[in-house]
């Protein structure tokens, strides 16, 4: 057992497995190729995430990102510079035909921009999509000043931390910058700036400074070529469809939680186990499995839930009233529910805790679920138990328990019993009646543990109990 659990630990916390590179111990440099090629919404984000986490763990020295997109969300692409802000090597874009609107952002976000032959980019004025009007014409114009003062900003931090010109940057996003170079008027009030791969790559100034680009290649592998790495072992990250089936689920993580949260707890109100346990336990398994196959965490994060799960389990049925096992088992489970959200990898011995920004996503998932899980809890409370399909539901056991009138029958015959509690009542525990360990309730008043009892009534499943002295 002692020399299972770095295994285990390693499981727990090690993420989705980057693309194994057969042969590189040989190579002194990895290259890895990304590819944006559609437009920048979250499975493209997914892509690059697991294409980053593998150069990292690979000790790549250089990102290439392979650049072919008419734009995207804002949001998709702030987090998606964040990602590559964390590779700490080279990263270079090839615009292979066009990096519009986001792509260009992204290009600006590395150390040197390429362009194919007949490339563009540019045209990244943002556009703000709203009810009675499509594209640019329906955003108001305080809206708009405010949306391009802030992407101009975020941009011209890259632009300037990477050594790109500002002014051309500018001049791609807002409408009201004039561009002009050398007496050259590049780019007219009211014009949006895009530049083809020969007008990028024009020089300018004394010192003969490209315009954006570094130059233009044919090729992918002209462009290793040229970055002198044409030794380097190239490691393509292939876009799949499970990206698209993790950004599916992601989306519907609150429901998935709902779902779960609500099954687990019927089937625990309910004799056996059935539906609602099946149902359950499916949502939670999708919700796990949304967040390995986007990136976001490893599959150790849904072994820990289950283990939580088994804990609680131990603490119901074999070990009531010790409250330690219940107890272990909860946090585990919640923690495992907020992990899988969470976009982080722990790297040693650079060990570092996840931040309190990559909680955001996890966490307003979460209170999502809390909230609509408490009001589906109000209403399974007063309406389920008289529908025909709960009776129909209770009285199918597939392990051989009592129907509900058998289970009747049970409650009339322990009216009267003795019994001594297990554990504190405040006002819900367990007590001891003969063989039997029973959920019971207090009429409001708290008991000790060893206080022997009387049942008088029933709520629900739970006896009501009081005192005897």
């Amino acid at each position: 057992m002692k020399k299972l659990w770095p295994i285990l630990l390693f499981c727990l916390l090690y993420p989705a497995l980057p693309p194994v590179v057969i042969g590189a111990e040989s190579k002194d440099d990895k290259v890895y190729v990304i590819p944006i090629r559609d437009d920048i919404m979250p499975p493209v984000l997914y892509v690059v995430r697991r294409g980053i986490k593998g150069a990292i763990a690979a000790g790549a020295t250089t990102v290439i990102i392979d650049m072919e997109t008419n734009g995207g969300r804002v949001d998709t692409t702030e987090e998606l510079i964040e990602i590559l802000d964390r590779f700490e090597g080279k990263k270079v874009t090839y615009v292979n035909k066009k990096a519009f609107s986001a792509g260009a952002f992204v290009s600006v976000a590395t150390e040197a921009i390429y362009m194919a032959p007949g490339a563009v980019i540019g045209a990244a004025a943002p556009i703000l999509m709203v009810p009675g009007g499509t594209g640019a014409d329906a955003v108001p114009d305080t809206m708009e000043v405010k949306m391009t003062s802030g992407i101009s900003a975020l941009v011209r931090a890259n632009a300037e931390r990477y050594g790109h010109n500002v002014d051309v940057i500018e001049a791609m996003i807002d409408k009201t910058k004039e561009l002009k170079i050398d007496d050259e008027v590049l780019c007219e009030k009211g014009q949006i700036l895009t530049l083809t791969n020969t007008e990028a790559e024009k020089k300018y100034g004394a010192d003969e400074k490209p315009l954006l680009s570094a130059g233009t290649v044919v090729t992918l592998n002209d462009l290793v070529a040229q970055l002198g790495l044409e030794h380097a072992e190239i490691v393509r990250v292939e876009p799949t469809g499970t990206e698209q089936i993790g950004a599916w689920i992601n989306r519907i993580s609150p429901i998935l939680l709902m779902i779960g949260i609500i099954g687990l707890y019927i089937e625990f109100k309910t004799p056996g186990f059935g539906l609602p346990g099946i149902v359950g336990l499916a949502a939670f398994v999708i919700y796990f499995f949304g967040g390995y196959i986007a990136g976001l965490s490893s599959i150790g994060w849904g072994a820990l839930f289950v283990l939580g799960l088994l804990l609680l389990v131990i603490e119901i049925l074999l070990i009531p009233g010790t409250m330690i096992a219940g107890l272990v088992g909860a946090l585990m489970m919640l923690g495992a529910i907020v992990m899988a959200l969470v976009d982080w990898e722990p790297t040693l011995p650079a060990y570092t805790l996840p931040t309190l920004a990559q909680f955001t996503d996890s966490f307003q998932v979460l209170s999502l679920a809390l909230i609509g899980v408490a009001i589906l809890l109000l209403l399974l409370g007063k309406h389920f138990p008289n529908t025909g399909f709960y009776s129909q539901m209770v009285s199918q056991s597939a392990s051989g328990v009592e129907t509900e009138n058998r289970a009747g029958a049970e409650k009339d015959s322990r009216l009267g019993l003795h019994g001594v509690v297990v554990s504190p009542l405040r006002p819900g525990g367990k007590a001891h009646f003969g063989d039997d360990v029973l959920d019971v309730v207090s009429q409001g008043e708290m008991i000790d543990s060893g206080t022997e009892v009387k049942i008088i009534d029933f709520s629900g499943r739970d006896a009501v109990v009081v005192s005897i002295f």
